[in-house]
């Protein structure tokens, strides 16, 4: 008896590489490296550190291009995840990964560990995610989300409580316990001291601050 190859599976590698991510997010992550160790023409050249986009937090990803970059490499990376790391059905991350906002946070700065272990020069780095990263996201998720989208997304479950919190007299009281705690401060006289005023020299174009002159005393 003979197999029809037609039939059978193509060959697989038996590992597959972690995704890169688009040109975008390379130039991103190489702006952010510059920023941190390079010379100061070439951080002078990048601008202000902290208006750079990082993809770990993909808020910070305010250019469209690089935002739809974004999303398309973590949707690899929960492929990715899904495939290398979950035997248990109990480990997958669902497929509504991107209407759960706790999720999208997790997965891209797990996302972000693991391409920064991958690319040290020893295992210490990608030995630690295996250690402490990847089951603590795994953990989580599973103490969050528990059964609620194993047949499909569902309702957020906590979406009343939310509604509760955010509710003017909900609101209302928390601004006004507040307000109590300020003026019991005031009362007591707790308030510090203030310094006199420190001057520094603020760079423009870098956002560098060097201290200034002392100030002269009357």
């Amino acid at each position: 008896m003979t197999t029809d190859p037609a039939t059978e599976p193509a060959e697989q590698p038996m590992i597959r590489a972690f995704p890169e991510g688009g040109a975008l997010i390379r130039l991103a992550y190489r702006e952010l490296s510059i920023a941190a160790n390079g010379t100061k023409e070439q951080k002078n050249a990048v601008g202000n550190p902290r208006l750079l986009p990082r993809p770990w937090d993909p808020a910070t990803c305010l250019n469209t291009e690089l935002r739809e970059q974004v999303w398309a490499w973590l949707e690899e990376v929960v492929t990715w995840l899904n495939h290398e790391y979950v035997w248990d059905v109990g480990a997958v991350i669902p497929g509504c990964w991107p209407q759960h906002p706790h999720l999208v946070h997790e997965i891209a700065a797990l996302a972000d560990q693991r391409r920064r272990a991958g690319a040290a020069l020893t295992s210490d780095g990608l030995e630690e995610w295996h250690r402490y990263a990847l089951p603590g996201f795994i953990d989580r998720m599973r103490a969050r989300i528990k059964d609620h989208c194993e047949e499909g997304h569902q309702r957020w479950p906590a979406s009343s409580r939310y509604a509760r919190h955010t509710s003017d007299p909900t609101s209302h009281d928390r601004t006004h316990i507040y307000g109590r705690d300020v003026e019991a401060t005031i009362r007591r006289g707790t308030n510090a001291p203030r310094e006199r005023p420190r001057l520094g020299v603020v760079n423009l174009e870098t956002g560098e601050i060097t201290d200034g002159p002392p100030l002269s005393r009357p």
